[in-house]
């Protein structure tokens, strides 16, 4: 079994590490989660299914409130712009690369 150096952190840090990326989530509304997926393959949604994935008692819809500050519908509402058929090809393409990682 390969050990990864992020296992080893404190989970402290690493809490304290995810509460910064989420604020700067929540700060940067130009970031669109149709880029952070065509570039990362993940976004503020992922975020919200993998802390329920880590135990979070509440469901889709209140882990989404969570990550994006507000409930998810508002956010959209004020921030989300209309995917660009570019856009959308260059999520499929990283998706991919997502394939057997977890």
């Amino acid at each position: 079994m390969d050990t990864n150096a992020i296992d080893t952190l404190p989970d402290s840090v690493a809490a304290a590490a995810f509460r910064r990326l989420v604020k700067h989530l929540q700060h940067r509304h130009d970031a669109q989660n149709i880029d952070l997926m065509g570039l990362s393959g993940f976004c503020r949604n992922c975020l919200a299914d993998w802390i329920i994935e880590g135990g979070f008692a509440g469901d889709k819809a209140a882990a989404r409130e969570v990550i994006h500050g507000l409930p998810a519908a508002e956010w959209k509402a004020r921030y989300q712009t209309e995917a660009t058929p570019e856009q959308l090809a260059r999520m499929e393409e990283s998706l991919k690369k997502n394939a057997g990682h977890r």
